[in-house]
């Protein structure tokens, strides 16, 4: 049986998991999660795949995982890629957490607020509160990133697979790439590793599966 990672394309959280697994060359496949359907939230997803109700969820013969950083150091710890040199890991983890909390959970929220939801329900205040704090969010990522290459260390890490989740792609949720000089530059970096898919190359559902 090859890893299954239970996903959708539209879902940067899943994509933090996808494209290590892409790139660390372990044998996977994606599994179409019919998110906007409602499969994560029904009765059967939480009893047989994640109780916490989300996506993605890591499938081998030997185990199932929730939660992009928890799967993202599955790889790390399969492979031995990703994790950055010797004595990086706590710095790697920090990032990894900054992001959980400060960037790609907001930005996750934001999206979907000014996306997915019908137009006249919408939250515009909300969305410009999100928005302000999501600024400062990419603040600090640019900031961090002048004169580096990579967040952590001299190649790419889980940090940077996690910090990018949502940065590639197009829908409005107030990032503009050509804004924040530094994390463009750094986001050209991870797209020009070999093997870098965009998410909706990577993962099955993107928006014209539901038009």
């Amino acid at each position: 049986m090859k890893i299954e990672l239970h996903c959708f394309g539209e879902s940067g959280n899943s994509y933090k998991a996808a494209l290590p697994l892409e790139l660390s060359g372990l044998d996977w496949a994606p599994v179409k999660v019919d998110f906007f359907g409602g499969e994560t939230r029904s009765d059967e997803w939480r009893r047989d795949f994640n109780g916490m109700g989300e996506a993605p969820v890591l499938v081998t013969p030997d185990l199932r995982l929730s939660q992009s950083g928890v799967i993202q150091k599955w790889i790390v710890d399969q492979t031995g890629k990703f994790g950055g040199a010797p004595g990086d890991g706590y710095e790697v983890l920090r990032w990894v957490l900054w992001d959980n909390h400060k960037m790609s959970s907001q930005a996750g929220m934001t999206r979907f607020l000014m996306n997915f939801l019908p137009e006249d329900k919408r939250p515009g205040a909300v969305i410009d509160f999100m928005r302000a704090r999501l600024a400062n969010s990419y603040n600090t990522l640019n900031a961090h990133l002048a004169g580096r290459e990579w967040i952590v260390g001299d190649g790419a890490t889980i940090a940077d697979f996690s910090c990018c989740g949502y940065l590639f792609y197009e829908e409005p949720f107030g990032f503009v790439r050509s804004e924040w000089p530094e994390i463009d530059r750094w986001l050209a970096n991870i797209s020009a590793i070999p093997g870098w898919k965009h998410p909706y190359d990577l993962m099955p559902g993107g928006p014209a599966d539901r038009v």
